[in-house]
């Protein structure tokens, strides 16, 4: 690598955040009755599902990450099992996304749970990086309740692994001493190792640390015969090398809803009025917009992990309207006795709303007559100042 090109990697500033659990704190933000309880979030339902985030509460019970659902029902019976709710989660991540951006326009999404930040150029504004990560981290906390950590160092790879690796909320590795870093490492930490075949040859030539892999890489020729094809990549990510770009995602725009009920229940009154509360709201915001949305899913998690999600469109943007579409999808959804817990709506693919005054009164247009004249209050007042008794009853205001 000529010094040139190695001076302007050095100047780099790669942010990893990691949002440590954040599934497992997203939930305990809606319902913070989970706060104290054995909690495990898993991808699926089914007996193959496994977890995916889970409380130090339910490690107690000897659960962990990646144990399937089937052992999970035989193991424990006091843990609460929540389905992966990737609306709750795709939102929180979109409204994080917009919070760090503030700090640099070079963000890019890692899943769920992180963010690369390019931050080149930024310490001759923003001084120690170390200060900005823990401006960044405190933020994000002041903002969401969602706690993170950074790592920081002069690429992608390394910083990511920082924040796998080391506990501390901020924690720093300086240009040049990458090798340094992750050589007490364990192999596994980097991409290459998780081919199956580099994996096993790892496991079989007993590898323990990635400074092994260091020493090895130093014999080219030996190296490559071991590791084939890997052996480029190998060495290059075992000396914390890595030349890829942070990358701003497009993101989609969607119209998001959600109630976790005071009380666990299954009573249809109950769930009716929540599911109307929720449709006023999406057609409050679609009638801001002045749009209609071509997908509106419906998803309905009960309290055993179980889901349903049914989907429609919304074509007419009145309350009565987009309330009947959304009880629809909801009783076709609802098709166990199990208590519900979470009740959400997610509007997306928007057109134009084309709002055509009738000379004569018409249902549609009378329907959207009352809505305006309530949504003069609610602009005023706030979207939830007017509401019917049944609403107020089902979300325990009253």
């Amino acid at each position: 690598m000529s010094s040139c090109l190695r001076g302007k990697i050095l100047n780099r500033d790669i942010f990893h955040i990691r949002l440590k659990e954040m599934e497992l704190q997203a939930e305990r933000i809606m319902d913070p009755g989970l706060k104290t309880r054995p909690v495990a979030i898993i991808s699926s339902s089914q007996p193959n599902g496994t977890i995916v985030s889970l409380s130090p509460e339910a490690e107690e019970d000897g659960l962990f990450h990646g144990m399937k659902v089937s052992v999970v029902r035989k193991m424990s019976h006091g843990v609460q099992l929540l389905p992966y709710n990737r609306s709750l989660y795709a939102r929180i991540n979109r409204y994080i996304y917009q919070t760090v951006s503030d700090f640099t326009p070079t963000v890019e999404p890692e899943g769920s749970d992180g963010f690369y930040l390019d931050m080149k150029g930024m310490r001759a504004i923003r001084g120690d990086m170390q200060n900005t990560g823990m401006s960044i981290v405190q933020r994000i906390r002041e903002q969401t309740n969602i706690s993170g950590m950074v790592g920081i160092s002069v690429n992608k790879l390394v910083s990511r692994i920082v924040t796998s690796v080391v506990p501390e909320t901020i924690h720093e590795v300086q240009g040049g001493e990458e090798a340094q870093f992750l050589s007490p490492l364990k192999p596994p930490v980097l991409p290459a190792v998780k081919e199956n075949s580099v994996n096993r040859l790892i496991r079989f030539l007993w590898i323990k640390r990635i400074s092994h892999i260091q020493s090895m890489a130093c014999q080219p020729d030996e190296f490559r015969t071991f590791f084939g094809a890997y052996a480029v990549q190998l060495s290059r990510e075992a000396h914390g090398h890595d030349s890829s770009v942070v990358k701003p995602p497009q993101l989609q725009d969607h119209v998001l809803e959600q109630t976790v009920l005071p009380e666990d229940t299954n009573d249809e009154n109950v769930l009716h009025a929540v599911v109307k509360d929720l449709a006023e709201q999406v057609a409050f915001k679609l009638r801001k917009r002045q749009q209609m949305a071509n997908k509106v899913k419906l998803e309905i998690h009960y309290t055993d992990g179980h889901q349903r999600i049914r989907t429609g469109r919304v074509i007419r943007i009145d309350d009565r309207s987009v309330i009947n579409v959304c009880r629809g999808l909801f009783d076709k959804a609802n098709e166990r006795r199990n208590r519900v817990r979470t009740i959400l709506l997610d509007a997306s693919d928007f057109c134009p709303y084309g709002n055509q005054e009738d000379l004569f009164l018409t249902a549609e247009s009378r329907n959207m007559a009352v809505s305006k004249a309530v949504e003069k209050v609610r602009l005023k007042y706030g979207v939830r100042s007017l509401q019917t008794a049944d609403v107020f009853e089902a979300l325990g205001i009253i």
